[in-house]
């Protein structure tokens, strides 16, 4: 699951579990209509409920114990409703040219709206979900089906257990967006944890999170430190109200091997209809002085949000 998405997310459970392979993604047309209103469910990391989107007829918002977590259109997979998953959207459009089909390793699958994008803008895409909340997919799987040919795994275990199995090399993109009890888990937040996600791209291919954070941005600076003592390549995108400690919020880093295109990636978060700022180089590196990377050894999960944010 993920956290903290703001419309034009959260708990996600994160333990240790037995891992289940929920399948590929065949599924038939269709899906709950709004006529059907809305839903609630008991799933593992809470109480989900989907809800009607007001100003999209096939589109549902999912929450977990009151926390949006994903939004999702049936009738639109290409529409990202939230800051933050247009944003990595973004980056799924600029990792390779357009159209050419990728290799996506999702640590956190929620109502799999980024797997859900991914395949509609590129074709023919493979892609693995590691989602732990196994009611939560067969949730999502009944009432939000996916598209019959999306070539889209999900396995229902803990996301840094599925990465240590992931083939060396294998995969264009891993996107991270793993949250439990709106926060991110310490076993997923570290330099180790990162260097299994460094390990697992192909050449030229990218890292992607999307963190929370607020106020000073202590969680934040240390997350750029630990991408940095891995990938060469970093930049931040996020609303500058949470850069200034104004508000709580999502921030998504990137890390690469390789220079990541930076002038392109600006132009799209400019165009955006929510505010946006991309940080990088020594601005960046400005940003987080000071910090220290987290490691397994001292690594803490990411704040709690402050009560009150998701009303």
């Amino acid at each position: 699951m993920a956290v903290m998405g703001r419309s034009s997310r959260a708990a996600r459970g994160a333990g240790r579990s037995t891992e289940r392979d929920t399948g590929p993604a065949v599924t038939g047309p269709g899906g709950r209509t709004h006529a059907q209103g809305p839903l609630a469910s008991p799933v593992g990391s809470g109480l989900a409920e989907l809800r009607p989107d007001r100003d999209r007829p096939a589109a549902w918002s999912l929450l977990i114990d009151g926390a949006p977590q994903s939004l999702v259109d049936l009738a639109d997979p290409t529409h990202l409703g939230f800051e933050y998953q247009r944003r990595l959207g973004h980056l799924i459009d600029l990792v390779a040219p357009p159209g050419r089909p990728l290799t996506v390793l999702h640590l956190g699958g929620g109502a799999l709206t980024l797997a859900r994008y991914v395949a509609a803008t590129r074709p023919r895409s493979r892609q693995q979900v590691a989602e732990i909340d196994t009611a939560l997919t067969e949730l999502v799987r009944t009432e939000l089906p996916l598209e019959r040919g999306w070539q889209i795994k999900v396995r229902g275990a803990d996301a840094r257990s599925v990465l240590e199995r992931t083939p060396e090399g294998s995969v264009d993109l891993v996107i991270t967006d793993v949250f439990s009890g709106a926060r991110t888990p310490a076993h997923c937040t570290t330099v180790e944890f990162t260097a299994l996600a460094a390990r697992a791209l192909a050449p030229g291919g990218w890292y992607a999170a999307n963190i929370a954070d607020g106020s000073s941005l202590p969680f934040a600076r240390s997350q750029i430190a630990t991408l940095g003592a891995v990938f060469p390549e970093l930049c931040l995108v996020a609303d500058p109200a949470v850069l200034r400690g104004k508000r709580f919020g999502n921030l998504v880093l990137a890390g690469a091997h390789t220079p990541l295109p930076i002038a392109d990636l600006t132009r799209r978060v400019a165009s955006d209809s929510a505010l946006g700022r991309v940080e990088h180089g020594p601005a960046l590196t400005a940003f987080a002085a000071g910090a220290t990377p987290a490691t397994d050894a001292t690594a803490a999960p990411s704040p709690a949000p402050p009560p009150g944010v998701f009303r």
